[in-house]
């Protein structure tokens, strides 16, 4: 069997990259012969109303390498970036880590939030941490949208990394018959040999993609995380973090005292910054996510979980047992300071998370993978 695999770009900086390579390291190991496949150049210098066509042509330019992909048994590639090769006789699979409409609908106006965490988007802006409380226009994600329904119809089947991303494709009319729900995995250098010590010493700790401008910024739930940050003013916090926004990790250092920021470093060793803080709280603000790798990465760490209801998070976590799940700030608020006084409830989670984290490996993904590859091509 030979995939062809369709990437954004060389360099890995995103969930999605991580999640790719892996799947064809792990699938190679079983046989399955992987080819990656990079659009060379865009094809359209747009303004920022037309940015979301631009994304959209820039897979165009693969049609380059239309000879070599057709020779393949099946392509695969990220939501919409498939789309050139829709039109030929090749089984196309696309694999939804999220939807933007998903995003989209979950991501409100600055205007329309609860008055504290109001508050915040507009001193960001007035410290100049951010340009604008919202993004000047939504079309381009609206146009990806449109696009990814379109790829979702004419795909030959879909992976969705969870159960929520299922139902987004199923609102939006797409045959369930054609969709598998598939957790994501985590690298193997994630995995310790025996489950760390939890300290006497927890920390309030936030892993993941945080965002950069207003829209993202929002998505993620910064203005949550910086809301419980400012309610526990004693116990020291971590961002461990990836952004473009330089200005972040200053304006944080400057607004908590016991705060400590490692923004963009090298995922690989994020593991060794984490796993001194076994027991700690890994908090999970985000408004939307499609799977949410950073909860599983922070749960093989032992850290507990408190997390909005998003992505994966009520397939995987048992409220009270491996981590919470939480509806407001308060109720954060609560969970935080519950665990926080509370050493035998931490050490009890922190267990129960790192053994939950266990079961998403690379390993078992690709095993899947396979099987449902050899099932799309039998038939």
């Amino acid at each position: 069997m030979r995939v062809a695999f369709i990437h954004t770009d060389k360099k890995i900086g995103t969930g999605a990259h991580h999640i790719n390579e892996l799947m064809a390291v792990k699938l190679r190991a079983r046989g399955i012969r992987v080819q990656n496949f990079y659009p060379r150049s865009s094809l359209l210098e747009a303004p920022a109303h037309l940015k979301g066509l631009a994304n959209i042509l820039f897979f165009y330019s693969l049609l380059e390498h239309k000879k070599e992909v057709l020779k393949h048994t099946l392509v695969q590639g990220t939501t919409y970036s498939p789309l050139p090769f829709l039109a030929f006789d090749i089984p196309v699979v696309s694999h939804f880590g999220s939807t933007t409409r998903g995003f989209l609908e979950a991501t409100p106006m600055a205007v329309n939030l609860e008055p504290e965490l109001k508050k915040a988007w507009y001193a960001l802006k007035k410290e100049g941490v951010i340009s604008e409380v919202n993004v000047k226009s939504r079309r381009p994600m609206r146009d990806i949208a449109e696009v990814e329904h379109y790829v979702a119809v004419r795909a030959k089947a879909i992976i969705a990394t969870s159960q929520k991303v299922k139902e987004e494709l199923l609102e939006s009319g797409i045959d369930e018959e054609k969709i598998v729900v598939m957790h994501n995995a985590i690298e193997d250098y994630w995995f310790m040999k025996e489950a760390p010590r939890v300290v006497a010493d927890p920390q309030v700790v936030f892993l993941g993609r945080i965002g950069s401008d207003a829209f993202t910024l929002k998505l993620k739930g910064f203005d949550r995380l910086i809301n419980l940050f400012a309610r526990f003013p004693d116990t020291p916090k971590s961002m461990i973090y990836m952004s473009t926004n330089k200005k972040i990790d200053l304006w944080l250092t400057t607004k908590f005292s016991r705060y400590q920021g490692f923004a963009n470093i090298k995922k690989d060793l994020i593991p060794g910054i984490l796993r001194p803080l076994c027991g700690s709280i890994l908090f999970l603000p985000s408004r939307y996510e499609g799977f949410s790798l950073s909860l599983i990465e922070g749960m093989s760490q032992g850290l507990v979980p408190v997390a909005y209801p998003v992505g994966v998070v009520p397939e995987i976590l048992r409220d009270g047992e491996n981590g919470f799940i939480v509806h407001s700030q308060r109720e954060a608020t609560a969970r935080v300071k519950e665990l926080l006084e509370n050493h035998p409830l931490r050490e009890r989670l922190s267990r129960a998370a790192y053994e939950t984290a266990l079961g998403f490996t690379g390993d078992i993904l690709a095993q899947k993978l396979d099987t449902f590859y050899r099932s799309i091509t039998t038939r």
